[in-house]
């Protein structure tokens, strides 16, 4: 028996006309209020290292020599996006990451015409505010790097399926399969995204909820098959190496349940049952999904992270890493809203979706700084730091990679500059003459550091570590235990975020 709604309650006191035009106002008010807080004025903050490396792709191209060393990076249509805003504006950040911006905007605007499609024509706002409250979401909005487009094109395509499997037509198919071909050339780590598009296919053709036949569906997936094909054999071919590009260890179980955003799941779920008892409001069957449409969203809420985190386990190369997984955010967000849809009316959809608005505002806002960055790396301070000091043109900087390629014999002493291992120091120049270190110590890096200190170093007035926060420390305790060295002053002239910059001087 469904509670009788109480005098009170939110679902009389909403019913006016008058509640309706402010809610339609604070809406988007509220929407524009975060972009422009979390996507827009992050803009100009400091690129952190591989954006760096897509602005080195862009001026330099994906064959240049020194990019051998990490072919994967160069391997996406992105770059297209770049080279054409870098041509007309340079390589300014806010230039670089207003593909992303826009990119997003788009997710956004898919994932509001699914949910409505999908779950309740009410829900879309609901839906836009539960993307915005995942950080991933907003970290790609401003990030120069494939990650926005990716989950775009991923949206996109998911609509262009939908349409098709709907109409029947083979022309619908075909923009299907234009636009889920684009994918995997964005990103190599999308491959397990395209189970989504066969398992919702074979769900809607098993329920005879699709005017496809068997003979259409076989035609658009044998060419998109045939168009992926060349992607598939790069990637197999790029995955021979793949150990020399690892970042991080095989994924836990808890590394799982934390980037498949649980908490947002049951947050949402937790939130909708407790509003809807407290204000007694009716459950609204409504808003339960179909069947396909629940396999639809479990599928791109699952699947990337499921995927990425079995392949780590099998191969023992890890490749479960946060923003790999961004793809499959829009998914989890509409996952959240399917689960509360049964608890919130019809006429509280828009309320609630304000409240959630507002809180993301309130507590994503990084309200500690006027303006707030985009990533912890400092690298555009720290630059600028050097360039203060005045150092001239022959004082060393001991810089080592922040590239994990940057290994012997990829790496080596004589490393030609500039090249793809440091290519910080082609955005961000700085004045002295640069020592190339590499990514971590070796026999090679200490024996090569042990003839700096001695035959160089020693012979200076001053000297810079430049690099990512452990590799300096690591390499200022190295030299100030070298006896050439002994009595010099340290000062650290950061931290910038986990960039660091140690000056040592002669006393």
């Amino acid at each position: 028996m469904q509670t009788a709604v109480k005098p009170t309650s939110p679902d009389v006191m909403s019913a006016g006309p008058a509640n309706a035009r402010l809610l339609n106002l604070l809406l988007p008010c509220i929407l524009a209020l975060i972009v422009i807080r979390l996507w827009l004025m992050p803009l100009p903050s400091s690129f952190w290292i591989d954006e760096m490396a897509t602005v080195f792709v862009v001026h330099n191209g994906a064959k240049d020599a020194s990019l051998q060393v990490a072919p994967q990076v160069a391997q996406s249509i992105y770059y297209f996006l770049p080279g054409i805003v870098d041509r007309f504006f340079g390589n300014s950040e806010v230039a670089y990451r207003i593909p992303s911006v826009l990119a997003m905007a788009a997710t956004l605007f898919f994932v509001f015409r699914l949910v409505v499609r999908f779950i309740h024509p009410e829900a879309g706002w609901f839906a836009v505010f539960a993307c915005l409250s995942l950080r991933g979401i907003n970290y790609q909005a401003a990030d120069a790097r494939p990650y926005a487009l990716g989950t775009c094109v991923a949206a996109g395509s998911l609509v262009l399926l939908i349409r098709w499997l709907d109409s029947g037509r083979l022309w619908d198919g075909l923009l299907f399969v234009a636009a889920a071909s684009l994918l995997w050339r964005v990103h190599l780590v999308y491959w397990p995204f395209f189970g989504v598009y066969v398992a919702y296919t074979i769900a809607r053709m098993a329920r005879v909820e699709t005017k496809v036949g068997m003979r259409q569906a076989a035609l658009i997936f044998a060419l998109l098959g045939a168009l992926l094909l060349p992607v598939a054999l790069s990637a197999l071919a790029l995955n021979r190496h793949a150990s020399a590009h690892v970042i991080g260890p095989v994924p836990s179980l808890n590394d799982l349940t934390t980037e498949i955003k649980l908490g947002l799941i049951a947050g949402s779920c937790t939130l909708a049952v407790l509003a809807a008892r407290w204000f007694g409001w009716p459950q609204n069957p409504e808003s339960v999904c179909s069947g396909s449409a629940l396999l639809l969203i479990l599928c791109w809420w699952l699947f990337q992270p499921l995927c990425l985190f079995g392949f780590s386990w099998i191969t023992d190369n890890s490749v479960f890493v946060p923003r790999y997984l961004f793809i499959a955010l829009p998914g989890a967000a509409l996952m959240a809203t399917a689960i509360a849809a049964p608890f919130l009316p019809t006429v509280q959809w828009r309320r609630v979706s304000v409240v959630l608005g507002a809180g993301i505002l309130l507590f994503l806002g990084q309200w500690g700084r006027f303006w707030p960055v985009h990533e912890k790396s400092g690298w555009k301070a720290a630059a600028g730091r050097i360039q203060e000091l005045g150092l001239g043109t022959e004082a060393p900087v001991i810089c080592p990679s922040p590239f994990v390629e940057a290994r012997p014999p990829a790496w080596r002493p004589d490393y030609p500059l500039p090249g793809f291992l440091y290519a910080h120091l082609s955005v961000y120049p700085i004045q002295g003459k640069i020592y190339p270190f590499p990514f971590e110590t070796s026999p090679e890096a200490e024996k090569y550091a042990a003839r700096l200190s001695r035959d160089t170093l020693a012979g200076s007035k001053r000297f810079v570590i430049y690099g990512g926060d452990h590799n300096v420390w690591y390499w200022r305790e190295w030299f100030a235990a070298r006896p050439e060295l002994s009595g010099w002053r340290q000062k650290r002239l950061g931290p910038f975020g986990d960039v660091d910059v140690v000056l040592f001087e002669q006393d």
